[in-house]
């Protein structure tokens, strides 16, 4: 028996959230989406998502300000964000990240502000 459940998902017609994110491969539990060239810009506004997050940096350097702390984020490192943990980032370079969400974030509202 074949597996049909396997899909291939091109960022060039992925669909875009409200913060400029692209909404890439999504599954039950997980998804993934991309954050593709975002300019420096005052910090974004602070957030907590019910969701947790994972992150890797393509290009680029942002900083993350997550509950009291700042981590300087650039190409090549990895960080979480905990679900329901205050935070924010503020781009320094243009980036590219791509981040995956448990439960997936595009999934009722969970990424609307």
């Amino acid at each position: 028996m074949t597996d049909t459940s396997v899909t291939k998902v091109s960022s060039t017609v992925s669909p875009k959230g409200q913060m400029g994110q692209k909404y890439l491969a999504s599954g039950k539990a997980l998804s993934m989406r991309l954050w593709e060239d975002e300019q420096p810009d005052e910090p974004k506004p602070s957030a907590q998502r019910d969701y947790e997050t994972v992150g890797y940096v393509i290009k680029g350097r942002a900083e993350l300000h997550i509950e009291g702390q700042m981590v300087l984020l650039e190409t090549g490192d990895s960080w979480t964000v905990p679900k329901g943990s205050s935070h924010t980032y503020k781009i320094l370079e243009s980036f590219t990240a791509v981040e995956a969400t448990s439960p997936p974030a595009e999934v009722h509202a969970r990424d609307e502000s």
